[in-house]
């Protein structure tokens, strides 16, 4: 089942990024009971894992952001990404502290580029899934643009790549003097925010959704993290995917995976997580970072390489 298993990598300090999606399971009405219920079966897992290392939580905000616009269609993406990373943050603030590890959400703003070439082919999907009929005549009347996610379609909007955390420091004081308290971070991929060019130090929001695993990349690497995991609800990265002879792939190199052009057909799910993890793995100032990316059930025997993919360099 599995290509080649390496020798697990060391893990001292981690970023561990958790999907929105994580939070609502398709075919559940997204509600703050059924939030919880979800963040409570996945905070042991987490809880687990600071046990033993340094841990920095981020989360996506994909399905609750969503909800939020359908809601308030005249707010704006960055104050709706600050609220739903309130909502996130004490849900699972409270579902961790249940489970005996104190968490400490941060409201995170995160610089981007407001001429970045994302604007022009928005691709990251937000809010629930629609039938082909429906999202016609929401685009219709709301002006939102629709891509296929699967069978349905989903609302998608820009996603910028990360230039700046700007809370980076306030995240490692939490780390560095607070040891018994878990940090929540970047949630959402952070509110996107622009530095004015004629005044550098005045910020104003932006209409996007960051990635939150490129955020999450960015972070680990920000703060030294020596590895980066990605917990999805569909394992790690698959060798010959759709094919009879389809397998995941324990162990991989970013250029094993950037030559296959790994993950270019699910530009909207995998494709991010996969770019993700070799942009922290080639950006890290550690030359033994790596990255991972496996289910969130099995999130316990991904460091033991038992489960999901761990990307890394040769050596």
């Amino acid at each position: 089942r599995r290509a080649y298993s390496g020798t697990p990598p060391a893990a001292d300090r981690l970023v561990v990024a958790v999907g929105g999606n994580a939070l609502q399971r398709r075919g559940e009405r997204l509600t703050i009971e059924n939030m919880l219920k979800a963040a409570a079966e996945m905070a042991p897992t987490v809880a687990a894992l600071r046990r033993d290392h340094e841990v920095v939580l981020t989360h996506g905000n994909g399905p609750q952001v969503g909800e939020l616009a359908l809601e308030r269609s005249a707010a704006t993406f960055d104050v709706l990404g600050a609220e739903s990373m309130g909502q996130i943050g004490y849900v699972l603030a409270q579902a961790l502290e249940s489970a005996g590890c104190r968490a400490a959400p941060i409201l995170t703003q995160v610089v981007v580029d407001p001429s970045s070439e994302a604007f022009r082919d928005p691709t990251k999907f937000v809010g629930p899934v629609y039938g082909a009929k429906e999202a016609h005549a929401l685009g219709q009347s709301l002006q939102w643009t629709f891509k296929p996610d699967g069978e349905y379609f989903r609302r998608v909007v820009p996603s910028p790549p990360p230039l700046e955390i700007l809370q980076v420091d306030a995240i490692k004081t939490l780390l560095e003097n607070a040891p018994d308290v878990l940090p929540i971070a970047c949630g959402g991929g952070g509110v996107p925010v622009a530095r004015v060019p004629s005044c550098p130090s005045t910020l104003h929001g932006v209409e996007a959704v960051i990635d939150k695993d490129a955020c999450g990349a960015k972070l680990a690497a920000d703060i030294g993290a020596d590895g980066f995991i990605i917990l999805t609800d569909g394992g790690g990265i698959w060798k010959n995917f759709g094919k009879p002879d389809a397998m995941e792939m324990a162990l991989a190199t970013p250029e094993y995976l950037l030559g296959t052009k790994a993950g270019k057909n699910f530009p909207g799910s995998m494709g991010p997580k996969i770019s993700a993890a070799i942009d922290f793995v080639q950006s890290s100032p550690n030359p033994h970072a790596w990255a991972a990316i496996g289910d969130l059930k099995d999130a316990a025997k991904i460091l033991s390489n038992e489960e999901g993919t761990i990307v890394r360099n040769h050596g």
